[in-house]
């Protein structure tokens, strides 16, 4: 049983989720924009991915940060190191979860995050503002662009996320789970890294693999 159970171990390491943008494998791009550059030696988005995914209305998913006046510069650079993670990493196998919707048939669920990722997000983001808990469904998007559904109100994220557990897991519908782990653990997945250190993403995949 124990190369089976190898096999199935490997299935889950260095892979592309089936969505939207990802290539259908991994591997090198000469170059990626931005915060996604920690990911050009690997990777599951293409240059034009990585470009799009750090314009403030990117056709990536005609997502608008800007739903309740303009986010912050320091807090938008997480949202866009989130979607780079998303749209780049290729250790988020252990993660991938089928879904069945129009634009993907993957997504990724309870990423354990290691606590500081989420909590720097959370501080750099509590003072933006916005109209909704969970960004994935409920807006209207009559205009082509996400808008605050009627009946909303716009509030400080603070508010509406009360802690940093509570951003990290519950504006992307439990992609990703708030962990006491720290970074350098091996046992929780950064959000940002130091590309010249290595992707410490690859060792936490394999252990939860």
């Amino acid at each position: 049983a124990w190369p089976a159970a190898a096999a199935a171990q490997d299935s889950l390491l260095n892979i592309c989720m089936d969505a939207k943008h990802h290539k259908t494998e991994p591997g090198p791009e000469g170059q990626l924009y931005g915060q996604c550059a920690p990911w050009k030696e690997n990777a599951c988005c293409t240059a034009n991915t990585s470009l799009e995914a750090h314009l403030d209305q990117s056709y990536l998913y005609n997502f608008n940060w800007d739903h309740c006046g303009v986010m912050p510069e320091k807090c938008k650079r997480h949202f866009i190191q989130d979607t780079c993670l998303y749209e780049c990493s290729p250790n988020l196998g252990p993660w991938i979860d089928q879904t069945d919707t129009s634009w993907r048939k993957e997504r990724i669920l309870h990423v354990p995050l290691c606590r500081e990722d989420c909590e720097q997000w959370w501080e750099d983001c509590q003072d933006a503002a916005t109209c909704k808990v969970n960004w994935h469904k409920g807006w209207n998007w009559t205009t082509g662009t996400n808008r605050c559904p009627q009946g909303t109100m716009c509030q400080k994220f603070k508010f509406v996320f009360p802690t940093p557990a509570a951003l990290c897991e519950q504006v992307w519908s439990h992609s990703y789970r708030y962990t006491p782990l720290r970074r350098g653990s091996g046992r929780c997945i950064q959000m940002w890294f130091d590309p010249a250190q290595g992707n410490p993403n690859i060792a936490v995949a394999r252990y939860y693999a």
